[in-house]
């Protein structure tokens, strides 16, 4: 007997699950990447200790928060999201988890650079395997004139992860602080940084559990076939054809993303060190702040861009959620650019708020854009190029352009806060522009994909 790939129709026999039940698949897969972010994001937080007991310089850190990370996160992406497009998605999630929490606690075992360096590449290595996977299951969970929120949901979990990676890390500073070096058994004396590394990868667990529940969903919008069909449809040169035949919509849209991303990943990163070189602040006390912040603004940006996004699209506007991403660039231009300027730190917060608020809208809607013109067979694969783009820039070179700029151009790693607004100065206008030339070759791209759905 010929074996049937699992599918569904989105008519008849093949209908939506209940929306109580798909809105909590979209809880747990963002609490999954919330965890994913309290990962990669605690280490902005370490930077001062780690500096100190590590002698290592701005440069080095930005290549640990960026391309030690990025690397083999968006290069493993692809492939990863090729296997996410034939088989069990579920299951590669779960894999991954594990594999980055257990790689998060392993950064507390370093004693020099590159013992830090390998395991920021472990953690990538795991966290490549959420994303294409999650994007794909949620695409089978909503219709399309609902993805953009689902998908916005799914995205607070960047906010969510890292504004807990600060509040979480600025916790456990204050304890260990205070508490000092920790001798453990086996491992010895253990400093404060390091034992912050080993408590976050600890929260995968419950995350762990919490994935066992979601049911791995049928795949919709793809006539029965066989699994060498299906295996077919997602193949390399099915994913060539469709690049060429969307080549316009898809190298504005990463171009664009990209550039915006290295904004957002910039002030994510060198935000906490901005304030206690800037201002004097401790890291404890910017870690609480700057945490409740994303957790409040960030959050509320993220729904904010999939509330609007779906608001134009039910007003008629086909290119409704590159729109939404595009204008966001454009309204947290002049708020990015004066956050780091400001004559004091209070200032500066108020007006991080709005930086955060601003910055956060576009983050869940670019993936969402690319499921809404992608046949189902290269969805997951389509997210993992997005992110193999979007992310060996913004992640490659948002920290480390900063740095450079500071390293470099200003030569004094008290100016850190004329680079950071240097650099988003320049790279916001490029990408909202960028964005808006995307928007007519979009609506192209979708028309063609309605037509063939």
């Amino acid at each position: 007997m010929t074996e049937q790939v699992s599918i569904a129709k989105e008519n008849g026999d093949g209908a939506w699950p209940k929306p109580l039940y798909s809105w909590y698949v979209v809880g747990v897969l963002m609490l999954a990447y919330t965890n994913s972010f309290i990962d990669r994001q605690i280490l902005s937080l370490l930077i001062q200790p780690i500096r100190e007991d590590l002698q290592i310089s701005d440069t080095q850190v930005s290549l640990l928060a960026g391309i030690a990370f990025s690397l083999f996160y968006t290069l493993l992406g692809v492939p990863i999201a090729r296997l996410a497009d034939q088989r069990n998605r579920k299951r590669i999630i779960l894999t991954g988890l594990a594999v980055w929490s257990v790689m998060t606690a392993a950064c507390g075992l370093a004693k020099h650079f590159w013992q830090l360096f390998g395991a920021r590449i472990g953690v990538g290595v795991g966290e490549a395997t959420l994303s294409p996977a999650a994007f794909s299951i949620i695409a089978d969970y909503f219709p399309k004139h609902q993805l953009a929120r689902a998908f916005s949901v799914y995205s607070m979990g960047v906010y969510f992860g890292a504004g807990l990676a600060m509040v979480i890390g600025g916790t456990v500073l204050h304890l260990v602080l205070d508490a000092g070096a920790t001798e453990l058994p086996v491992l010895g004396v253990v400093k404060p940084w390091q034992m912050t590394f080993f408590w976050v990868g600890l929260l995968g667990l419950p995350i762990f559990l919490l994935l066992l529940t979601v049911r791995e969903p049928l795949r919709r919008g793809i006539v029965e076939a066989t699994v060498a069909e299906a295996r077919d449809a997602s193949s390399t040169a099915a994913l060539t054809a469709f690049l060429r035949n969307n080549a316009q919509t898809v190298s504005y849209h990463f171009l664009a993303f990209s550039l915006i991303g290295i904004a957002i990943t910039g002030f994510m990163v060198w935000t906490p060190t901005l304030f206690i070189r800037t201002w004097g602040w401790e890291a404890g006390d910017i870690g609480l702040a700057y945490g409740t912040i994303m957790l409040i603004f960030g959050t509320a940006g993220v729904y904010s861009g999939g509330y609007l996004a779906d608001w134009l699209e039910r007003r008629g506007y086909r290119d409704a959620i590159l729109r939404a991403a595009s204008l966001a660039a454009f309204l947290a231009l002049p708020f990015a650019a004066a956050t780091p300027l400001m004559p004091s730190g209070d200032l500066a917060l108020a007006c991080l708020g709005l930086t955060s608020y601003f910055m956060a809208i576009p983050q869940g809607l670019p993936a969402a854009a690319l499921q809404v013109i992608t046949p189902n067979p290269l969805r997951a694969q389509m997210t993992a190029l997005y992110f193999l783009v979007g992310n060996m820039v913004a992640l490659g070179f948002g920290p480390t352009l900063i740095a450079l700029v500071t390293d470099f151009v200003f030569e004094d790693p008290q100016k850190l806060r004329y680079s950071m607004a240097l650099v988003c100065a320049v790279v916001l206008p490029f990408g909202g522009v960028l964005g808006m030339l995307a928007l007519k070759p979009f609506r192209e791209s979708r028309r063609r994909a309605d037509l063939k759905s």
